[in-house]
């Protein structure tokens, strides 16, 4: 459902933004050697098996099928040890005591201080956080009342999961908020810790995936004093229940003795699918909102989409515009930093939105497992 309230007298608008990536990066050459070691490894071990035809052979890869399928070359990692050791393909993320700063609260935390530097306001002017990503590191207490503590903020804060969508289901939410008057300045931060959850030992998935943190400042348009002011013309959400993508491992996994290597526990798709079915789902709901606001794809000056694949994009833009769009229109960022699940659309947002004039209007929009869609129709103040 789509908002179309800009004569609304409270308005809500995108002041501040933050992106924060680890210092290793993991390269699509690495992430290869490791694959072929453990290919060759294990068909040798289960070779009468394979030939009998008990077992699947691990399918090798090479760096040049992964960019052209995905247009991805490298990722970041928050802990690379382990990963490229064949005996474990797995980060090696040590546990922290309670009384310690948690993973991905102090991910959002290097995010989240450089989005309210942008707005040039401190943690304590804030009404509410919400972390939204695809995956937390526990069930409780929620990531965000640990990152509200540390920012020294006296509202509240919550935890939302919806996957690729949650940056932008997040601020729908903040949005919210700040239009019904129940809050004046929401954070919303993106902390996305995926690598525990990749399969480095699947050819289909294993460069997927990249560890990063985003954040956005939302606030009350009176408020309002960066040099980067955004206005949110609306939002629009959309879900369809969808098995194409999953993640099934959870805190009853360990009531069922799972493998940690059981490829059903790890993120895993059906990509072709997924390609078939979200891009036109994708580019309606686009449509459909811009059309809410009177405006139509032409009069957008910049397109901040989900990064998962380049070739979505592309396919996407294409039905938007009906031409291929350039990287100034949609810019990517999945050569540098893979598929950051939520976070993906923010980072090009962050990446490029400075140049931008006023009254240029923008798209910010997600789409993913769920199947989830998110969208912001914005325009600069």
């Amino acid at each position: 459902m789509s908002q179309h309230n800009t004569e609304h007298p409270i308005s809500a608008v995108i002041s501040g933004v933050g992106l924060w990536n680890p210092e290793n990066t993991l390269t699509n050459v690495e992430l290869v050697q490791v694959l072929n070691a453990y290919a060759d490894q294990f068909n040798e071990t289960h070779a009468a098996d394979i030939e009998a035809g008990k077992v699947e052979p691990v399918a090798k890869s090479d760096p040049d099928f992964i960019e052209k399928a995905s247009g991805i070359r490298q990722r970041y990692v928050y802990r690379k040890d382990g990963i490229l050791d064949v005996d474990r393909m797995r980060p090696r993320i040590p546990k922290r005591r309670d009384d310690e700063l948690s993973h991905q609260a102090e991910m959002g935390l290097n995010a989240a201080r450089k989005a309210l530097a942008a707005a040039g306001i401190e943690g304590s002017d804030l009404d509410a956080v919400i972390v939204s990503c695809s995956y937390t590191e526990r069930a409780y207490p929620a990531i965000a009342i640990e990152l509200q503590s540390a920012l020294g903020c006296e509202g509240f804060g919550f935890d939302m999961l919806v996957a690729c969508s949650a940056a932008t289901f997040a601020q729908h939410r903040a949005y919210d908020m700040i239009r019904s008057g129940s809050a004046q300045r929401v954070l919303v931060v993106n902390p996305e810790l995926t690598s525990p959850q990749v399969n480095y030992r699947d050819r289909d998935s294993h460069f997927i995936f990249g560890d990063v943190a985003t954040a956005v400042v939302i606030e009350r348009g009176d408020l309002a004093q960066s040099a980067h002011q955004y206005e949110i013309l609306g939002t629009r959400a959309k879900t369809v229940f969808s098995n194409a993508i999953r993640s099934n491992f959870g805190y009853v996994s360990r009531t069922q003795d799972v493998d940690p290597f059981d490829p059903d526990a790890l993120f895993h798709q059906e990509g072709r699918t997924v390609f078939k079915e979200v891009c036109p789902m994708a580019a309606a709901h686009i449509t459909g909102h811009l059309e809410a606001h009177d405006l139509t794809p032409a009069d957008v000056t910049r397109w901040w989409l989900h990064q998962a694949n380049i070739n979505m994009n592309q396919l996407i833009t294409k039905k938007l515009l009906g031409r291929p769009a350039d990287g100034d229109e949609a810019p990517i960022v999945l050569d540098r930093y893979a598929n950051t699940a939520s976070a993906g659309s923010i980072i090009a947002f962050s990446l490029y939105h400075e140049d931008l004039q006023s009254g240029d209007y923008g798209v910010i929009c997600s789409f993913g497992a769920g199947y989830s869609i998110g969208s912001l129709v914005i325009r600069k103040r």
